[in-house]
């Protein structure tokens, strides 16, 4: 590796900055393994890996080794490698002192037992939404997303909430990079429309989305705000699309009292959005 070079400064003359590393480090190529495995939601082999992340596969190999020594990876049946038991105990640790997700935890258990439905805590990254946790209602049709399943915003009504904080023009380029088209095909894929949906959304303080993940299946989300009117994270009650209808006001207003109540413990119902819960 080429060393960069600084000279000193004489009189008036500026010091020169240093020359910024084009190499990768290991700390960087590390990471960009684990972000690849836990965006692709499988284990991958070597290969696989280095080919996506753009990485010469001799590194790849040496680091994979490396975080399979440490149980940052395992191996799975298939010859690829996956996350490792002790990323799951690090999330444990981090999870016991994340005062949001707790508090967060407690009511979607409570939403859940109330309207008889699955109920989700989501939030986002980058361009993804996040299932962040995850209570099963005792209904007799039992709608069930893995916990940690990221899907683009614009197939959610959680994704229209969570970009609260962001300016027109931001939330705009967001939709424009994140936006797929769904497995079903009734996603809203156009930037300009999903911008309308998310102000629309905001506003009321719910958002309504069915059919557009998965073939009759709804979801009803509230926009958790904090003190500065962003959107760290959403509830929502996930059911079959024809109970929708039926009892569509209760469920409104089961969720947005849930979003309340863990704004109220977290005390961020203070400031210029408690009141009238002002949006967008």
């Amino acid at each position: 590796m080429t060393k960069a070079t600084t000279t000193e400064a004489s009189g008036d003359e500026p010091e020169r900055a240093p020359q910024r590393r084009s190499r990768v480090s290991g700390i960087d190529r590390a990471v960009q393994i684990l972000d690849h495995l836990q965006q692709e939601g499988r284990a991958q082999t070597a290969y696989e890996v280095a080919r996506a992340i753009g990485a010469p596969l001799s590194t790849v190999y040496a680091i994979v080794e490396d975080l399979l020594d440490k149980s940052l990876l395992a191996r799975s049946g298939d010859g690829g490698v996956w996350l490792g038991p002790r990323l799951y105990h690090y999330g444990l640790a981090y999870a016991r002192d994340l005062q949001v997700i707790n508090v967060a935890t407690h009511e979607m258990h409570v939403l859940a037992r109330e309207v008889g439905e699955t109920v989700q805590i989501c939030g986002r990254d980058g361009g993804m939404m996040v299932v962040e946790a995850m209570a099963e209602g005792p209904g007799h049709f039992v709608i069930t997303s893995r916990v940690g399943t990221r899907v683009p915003l614009n197939w959610t009504a959680s994704g229209r909430l969570l970009v609260a904080g962001l300016d027109e023009a931001e939330r705009a380029a967001l939709f424009r990079r994140s936006a797929k088209a769904s497995p079903t095909g009734r996603a809203v894929t156009d930037p300009a429309t999903l911008l309308a949906q998310a102000r629309d959304a905001l506003a009321a303080g719910v958002s309504i989305q069915a059919g557009e993940s998965d073939y009759a299946v709804a979801c009803i989300a509230a926009p958790v705000l904090d003190e500065a009117g962003a959107c760290p994270i959403t509830v929502s009650i996930v059911l079959p699309e024809f109970r929708v209808n039926e009892e569509h006001a209760n469920f409104v207003e089961a969720v947005k009292a849930a979003a309340r109540r863990i704004e109220d413990k977290l005390g961020w119902r203070v400031g210029p959005f408690a009141n009238g819960r002002r949006y967008g």
